[in-house]
C-alpha cells in the first residue's frame, strides 16, 4: 500500500469535517431546528440602539483581583439541572438527559460559526458578555450574589450554546477585537451584548461602542 502523506491525511480529514458539518446543518433545517439559537430577551434594532445610546462610555477597568470563582456558576436551576444543562436543553434539539440532567444525546447548532454538533462535550455555554469583561466594566464593585446572578442569567440573552473552540477563541474579548465568525449572526450578537450591558448597568469603551454600532447597522430590524 502506498503511504499517505500527513498533508494528504489532513486534507482528507478537513474535507470530512466540512461534509459532516454541512450535513448536520441540512438535517437541522429538515427537522425544524432554528437556524439561530435564540436566548430570551433579544431586543429589536430600535430598542438596542436606544440602549446603546444610553450606555456610559468609560475607560476599561483593570482585571486586578478578578477570578471566575467570584462569579459562582453553574448553579442549580431546577431539580438536578444546573444552568449549563438548562441552556443545553433550551438551545438543543431532541435533547435526552439522564437522571442527573446530563445531556446524553441531542443536536446543537452553533450560531457563532454555523456548525452542528451531536455531543454535548463539543459545546460550550458562552457568557455573551464575558465574566472578565463584566469585571472590567463595573462588576468588580458588585456583591458575589449579584455576580452569581449575572453568571447564571437566563432572563436576558447572556448565555448561549456554541462550538467549544470558537468560544475559547473569543475568550474575554469585546466586539472591538472579536465578533462571531458567521457574519450573518453579528447583528443578533450586537443586540445581545448591548442589552446585557444595559440591563446590568455595565460600561463600555469607545472602541467597543463603535464596533457594536457597526454590527447593529447591519440589522434589518
Amino acid at each position: 500500500m502506498t503511504p499517505v502523506s500527513l498533508t494528504t491525511r489532513a486534507r482528507r480529514r478537513a474535507a470530512t469535517v466540512t461534509v459532516v458539518a454541512l450535513a448536520g446543518a441540512v438535517l437541522a433545517v429538515v427537522n425544524g431546528q432554528s437556524a439561530l439559537a435564540a436566548p430570551s430577551g433579544i431586543p429589536s434594532k430600535a430598542a438596542a440602539q436606544s440602549q446603546l445610546n444610553a450606555l456610559t462610555v468609560a475607560a476599561q477597568g483593570s482585571t486586578a483581583g478578578y477570578s471566575r470563582d467570584l462569579f459562582p456558576h453553574w448553579i442549580t436551576i431546577t431539580g438536578a439541572c444546573n444552568t449549563r444543562e438548562q441552556v443545553l436543553k433550551r438551545d438543543g434539539t431532541s435533547v435526552v438527559v439522564n437522571s442527573s440532567c446530563a445531556a446524553t444525546s441531542g443536536r446543537w447548532y452553533s450560531p457563532y460559526d454555523g456548525a452542528t454538533w451531536y455531543a454535548a462535550s463539543d459545546v460550550d455555554i458562552d457568557h455573551v458578555v464575558p465574566l472578565a469583561e463584566a469585571w472590567r466594566s463595573g462588576a468588580n464593585s458588585w456583591t458575589t450574589s449579584r455576580r452569581q446572578s449575572f453568571a447564571n442569567d437566563l432572563t436576558r440573552p447572556q448565555l448561549i450554546a456554541v462550538t467549544d473552540n470558537v468560544n475559547q477563541s473569543k475568550g474575554d474579548q469585546d466586539p472591538s477585537t472579536w465578533q462571531p465568525p458567521l457574519t450573518s449572526y453579528r447583528c443578533t450578537y450586537s443586540k445581545m451584548w448591548i442589552t446585557v450591558k444595559y440591563n446590568w448597568g455595565l460600561t463600555l469603551q469607545s472602541s467597543e461602542k463603535s464596533a457594536l454600532q457597526g454590527m447593529l447597522n447591519t440589522c434589518a430590524s
